[in-house]
C-alpha cells in the first residue's frame, strides 16, 4: 500500500495541474507536491511539520475530518471534499480533492493521502450561470405577464371598442360623424394586429 503511494508522489511531484499532500495521524503534513508548495507560498515555506489546517477557510477544518473519518472507515475507498484555501490577498480559492486513508504493511493507519485542483474558475462560472439563469426565470415571469397583460387586459376593451364602433357605424349618423367611426374603426384593428403580433413574438 504505502509503494502505490510513494509511486504516485514521484509521479505527480512535479505536476503543474495537481496538489498532492499526504497528512499524518498527528493531523500535519507529511508530504506536499512543487504544485502546492509553490500555490500556497504565501502562508509557509516549508508546511512538513505544519498542521493541515494552516491553509484553510477555518468553516471547512469540519469537512476534513468528516472525510478523512469515512475514509478509516472505508479503507478501499475514495471520498471527495471542496476545501477553500487562503488565498494570500484576504480571500480564497476553491480546491477541489480527493481523500484516501494510507495504512503500513501491517494495516496500521499512517494518514491521509490527498489528490486535489483548483477550482475557483469552476466556481465563478456556475456563479455566473446560476445568476444568468435566475435572471432569465425572472424575464419569462415578467414576460408571462406582459403576455397576459396584451392578450386580455388590453386586447379586452380594444375588442369592446371594435364592437361599439361597428355598431355605431350601421346607426343613423351624418356622414362626418360615419367617417369617424370608419378612422377609428380602422386604428383599433391595426392596434389590434400590433398587439397579436407582439404576443406572437413574446411567446416564441
Amino acid at each position: 500500500m504505502m509503494n502505490y503511494f510513494e509511486e504516485t508522489k514521484k509521479l505527480l511531484n512535479n505536476s503543474v495541474l495537481f496538489y498532492l499532500i499526504t497528512t499524518g495521524m498527528d493531523g500535519k503534513y507529511s508530504y506536499i507536491n512543487g504544485h502546492y508548495a509553490k500555490e500556497f507560498s504565501h502562508i509557509n515555506n516549508n508546511f512538513v511539520g505544519q498542521p493541515y489546517h494552516i491553509t484553510m477557510h477555518p468553516d471547512d477544518m469540519n469537512t476534513c475530518v468528516e472525510v478523512s473519518m469515512k475514509c478509516f472507515e472505508n479503507p478501499d475507498k475514495l471520498f471527495p471534499a471542496t476545501i477553500r484555501k487562503h488565498d494570500g490577498s484576504g480571500g480564497y480559492v476553491y480546491t477541489q480533492w480527493e481523500y484516501k486513508a494510507m495504512f503500513d504493511d501491517q494495516k496500521n493507519p499512517t494518514g491521509i493521502f490527498c489528490l486535489g485542483y483548483n477550482i475557483t474558475k469552476y466556481v465563478a462560472e456556475e456563479l455566473e450561470l446560476q445568476i444568468a439563469q435566475e435572471e432569465i426565470e425572472k424575464n419569462s415571469v415578467t414576460m408571462e405577464k406582459i403576455i397576459f397583460q396584451q392578450s386580455h387586459l388590453i386586447r379586452a376593451p380594444l375588442s369592446n371598442i371594435i364592437g361599439l364602433t361597428g355598431i355605431l357605424d350601421k346607426t343613423l349618423l351624418d356622414s362626418n360623424t360615419s367617417n369617424i367611426c370608419d378612422m377609428i374603426l380602422e386604428s383599433s384593428n391595426q392596434l389590434d394586429e400590433v398587439i397579436r403580433s407582439i404576443v406572437n413574438i413574446a411567446r416564441t
